[in-house]
Order: structure tokens, then sequence, then C-alpha cells
């Protein structure tokens, strides 16, 4: 399976520029947050297929204004295509916005998530926004990663666990599309990228 991975940076080649064909072989789209709603919107439009995303720190409109056809899974596990996904959206709490929590916060998020991680039989991609502490995260509050994610990497191991928040374009940070925990890729989905499962 073909999975296109989407976060923070709106890709001028699937937007601004985009030519028919472009989504053509993709067969789900993943957002790991701080995306324009009407950006997943044409997303899913143009490639007909499903869109799963969780939320970002910066994605407050989507109360009011939704992606439209696409599908939020935050403390949810989803299966496609037998991949089991589990979304669990937001940042670190650093100035009190939207879809920020603190350390004990996101670990209660996970806890909830015990039964229905058990009756799925694990989870093969968990789909975030920050990335754990210490694998694709920075050292700024902001930026900084949950620790309460490396035990749910330790006990389930996902092939993958996807993020983004961290950017390309921040100086300040070194930017890592890939990094490795034991048997979990840890990968950064800003602006875009594929990965086949």
């Amino acid at each position: 399976m073909k999975i296109l991975t989407v976060a923070d940076e709106e890709s001028a080649y699937l937007w601004d520029h985009y030519r028919p064909g472009r989504l053509a072989g993709i067969d789900l789209i993943l957002s790991a947050g701080d995306l324009k709603p009407d950006y997943l919107s044409f997303l899913v439009t143009m490639a007909n297929r499903p869109l799963l995303y969780i939320h970002g720190n910066h994605d407050g409109i989507y109360e009011k204004h939704p992606p439209e056809g696409c599908e939020c899974i935050e403390d949810k596990i989803v299966t496609v295509n037998g991949i089991r996904i589990l979304g669990l959206g937001g940042a670190r709490r650093y100035n009190g916005g939207p879809y920020q929590y603190s350390e004990r916060q996101m670990e209660r998020r996970i806890l909830k998530l015990k039964w229905k991680l058990y009756r799925a039989g694990g989870v093969d991609i968990v789909l975030t926004h920050s990335p754990p502490a210490g694998y694709g995260d920075a050292e700024d509050i902001a930026h900084k990663g949950f620790e309460a994610f490396l035990p749910l990497l330790d006990k389930y191991q996902p092939k993958y666990l996807i993020h983004g928040h961290v950017h390309k374009n921040y100086s300040v940070h070194s930017f890592s599309r890939e990094v490795q925990y034991k048997n979990t890729t840890v990968l950064n989905a800003a602006g875009r990228t594929i990965i086949d499962m």
C-alpha cells in the first residue's frame, strides 16, 4: 500500500502546481497536522482515496471549518487495508493554545486507549503531530517531543510513527526525515513524503 504523508507545509507540487495524475497510485493519505483544511479537502478529492488526519497545534480553524471528505482519527484506531493506524494529535503545552497537552495529559490519552489497542492486537502506524522525545524533536519547549510515546512504541512496536511539527525551514532545528527507535521508523512528514507498506 502506497501512503502519502503530509504535514505543516502545503506542497506547491501537489496544490499550486498540481497536474492530473500526480496522486495516481496513492492508496491512503495521512495528515500529521498544521495544514489548511482546504488543502486536505483538495488532496482527498484529487486522489479519491481516504485521508485520515490528526490535529496540529495550529489547527484551531478545524473547529469551524473541518476538512471536507476527510476523517479525524484523534484517539482512535482505524484499520485501512489491514493496516492499523492510531491517531494522537497535538503538541506540548507552551502557550495555552488549542491542541496542546502536558506530558501527563498525553499519558492519560494513551492510557485510555489501552483496551482499543488490546482489541486491535496492536498498531502498525502511530500518527502524531509531535515526535517522541529525543527522536526528531528539538530543545525548545514548543518543539520538544512527548516521552509518553516511548512506552507505546516499546510495547506495540509499530512499523512507523509519523509526525510533523518540526519543519525543514526552521534554521534553529536540525531536520531529520527519518530516525530509528528500536523497531519503529520515526518519520517526519513535514511537507510531503511517500511510504510503502
